[in-house]
């Protein structure tokens, strides 16, 4: 019998933020959906991120931001995994981020844009019908 490989979320907080209440009741939530969950800690660089999602060869990167610089540093996430290779891996992103901002962030790459009280299960199926491989 074969056991079918876990799903491997990283879950960041990019930047200066400092809460992170959010990204933990996510990653939380998603290891309850069967899934493997890396969390980064907080005042994580965007290269720290890339670095670590390579190494851990994750499909999913999750990015909360709350501090308002969301368009920069998913970006620069989603330019520094590109730069590596690794333009495979699905970053969604999540935080409290201006509705018009989400297709400024999807123009960009991002998958998707989840708000607070998002349902972990919407989560989880977005993540399992767009993983990129």
């Amino acid at each position: 019998m074969t056991q079918e490989k876990k799903i491997k979320v990283l879950m960041a907080k990019p930047g200066l933020d400092g809460h992170d209440r959010g990204a933990k009741v996510i990653s939380l939530g998603l290891r309850d959906e069967g899934m493997e969950v890396i969390y980064t800690g907080l005042r994580q660089t965007p290269e720290k991120i890339v670095q670590a999602a390579i190494q851990e060869d994750v499909d999913v990167i999750g990015l909360s931001c709350l501090s308002g610089a969301h368009n920069y540093l998913f970006g620069r996430v989603i330019d520094l995994l590109k730069e590596k290779g690794a333009d495979d891996v699905l970053v969604m992103g999540g935080g409290i981020i201006p509705e018009e901002d989400i297709p400024v962030l999807k123009d960009k790459g991002v998958s998707a844009v989840f708000g607070p009280g998002t349902p972990i299960k919407k989560i989880a199926e977005h993540i399992r019908e767009n993983m990129k491989h």
